[in-house]
């Protein structure tokens, strides 16, 4: 409601000041002998109201809906004065109580349309019982003169018309697009919130399900492996490769539930750009070439550390994965977002994996070295902060992994 309200305030600034030039104009260029002053009162009364309804709202997060409505009807009545100045129904202009209906049907809910609707006629009407009658400045003119000037007149307002109209069911229909854009992207959030959830439910119960049956296979295994070390050397080795075995279950099993449920109680506070790329890379393979600009250095960022350094870190981890010739990690800020940005200089992929990056349990690692969850949870973390994750790689190129934070998180 605020967005259509702000525009519709735009668009009654654009008619107050289009009007005000077309009476001038009109007054200058015909032989119509028109009402300038009275005129110009309305309109002025026009831009007051509009100013007042600015002020009015300049501050409030909430749009009372009774509020544009009132504001159309102002604009009924205002262009009934106006025409009831400059002839009435012979005015060629009357044409123009139809971008306020239209203006209607495009903010307002049915029930106030109508209104507007009803109103516009009955005004329209009401001029065909009193209307001040509109001389002109020469006389002699016959009925074939004022025809033309008439027919002129009906040109000019179609021109009117057809613009106002044409530009608010362009707005409207932007509004409209993004409105389904931003649908989609809750949808696609909920959706990726949802496998979040189902993820830390699955982990969570695997970890209470298996975690008895593989401390006993453990604890077995041990015994095994005590009583054959003196009588059997080669099964010893097989016991213990079966309590190695457990352990890395277990261990896969503390990961999962680690990485899905890391970001939980995590709560934002202030931390330096500094403080965070150490936090991401600590213990880290040091063959990442970090750059922080300048802008950046000392600044803080108001974010859940512990949840963005981990989605930092999986990222980097990747890129080592992927190539051997060093990584990159840059914070950078922009006019309107801070950027950390990790680039390798690996083999790249092709479109086709990169448009999957992201899908749980996707993972262009072989068996055992991933479980495909990474980028799937450091785009639930930066989509939690408002921000984004976008992923630039080419084959034989390497790849570019920007984690966009909004500007707002600098304190």
């Amino acid at each position: 409601m605020r967005a259509s309200f702000t525009w519709l305030l735009r668009l009654r600034w654009g008619a107050t000041l289009a009007q005000a030039a077309l009476v001038v104009v009109v007054d200058r260029l015909s032989s119509f002998d028109l009402p300038v002053r009275r005129l110009l009162v309305v309109l002025g009364l026009s831009a007051l109201s509009n100013a007042l309804l600015w002020l009015f709202a300049r501050d409030r997060r909430d749009i009372p809906p009774a509020l544009p409505g009132a504001a159309l009807a102002f604009d009924v009545l205002a262009l009934t004065a106006m025409l009831y100045f400059t002839g009435g129904p012979l005015n060629p202009f009357s044409s123009l109580y139809l971008v306020n209906i239209a203006l209607a049907a495009a903010v307002l809910d049915g029930r106030a349309t109508w209104s507007i609707v009803v109103l516009s006629t009955l005004c329209f009407g009401g001029l065909f019982v009193d209307s001040a009658y509109l001389s002109t400045k020469l006389e002699g003119h016959d009925h074939a003169t004022h025809m033309r000037l008439h027919l002129k007149g009906m040109w000019l307002s179609f021109t009117l018309a057809a613009v106002f109209i044409g530009y608010f069911v362009r707005r409207v229909q932007r509004a409209l697009e993004a409105d389904r854009e931003e649908i989609a992207r809750l949808r696609a959030a909920q959706a990726r919130g949802e496998k979040l959830a189902a993820l830390a439910t699955l982990a969570a119960g695997a970890a209470h399900e298996l975690s008895t049956p593989l401390s006993t296979i453990a604890v077995a295994a041990r015994e095994l492996e005590r009583r054959l070390a003196s009588i059997d050397p080669a099964r010893e080795e097989d016991a213990r490769l079966v309590r190695e075995q457990c352990a890395r279950c277990r261990a896969v099993l503390d990961q999962l539930q680690a990485d899905v449920g890391g970001g939980v109680g995590d709560l934002p506070r202030a931390i330096s750009v500094d403080e965070l790329l150490w936090l991401s890379l600590e213990g880290l393979a040091p063959t990442v070439d970090t750059v922080i600009e300048p802008t950046l250095t000392g600044r803080k960022l108001v974010v859940p550390p512990r949840s963005l350094a981990m989605a930092v870190r999986g990222v980097v981890k990747n890129a080592q994965d992927a190539s051997t010739a060093g990584v990159s990690l840059h914070a950078r800020a922009t006019s309107e977002a801070v950027e950390l940005v990790v680039r390798d200089r690996g083999e790249g992929m092709n479109a086709q994996t990169v448009a999957r990056l992201g899908e749980p349990f996707f993972t262009t690692k072989e068996p055992g070295k991933g479980m495909g969850l990474g980028l799937f949870l450091t785009r639930s973390v930066l989509e939690h902060l408002h921000g984004e994750l976008a992923v630039d790689s080419r084959v034989g190129e390497g790849t570019e992994v920007r984690l966009t934070l909004p500007r707002t998180v600098l304190a």
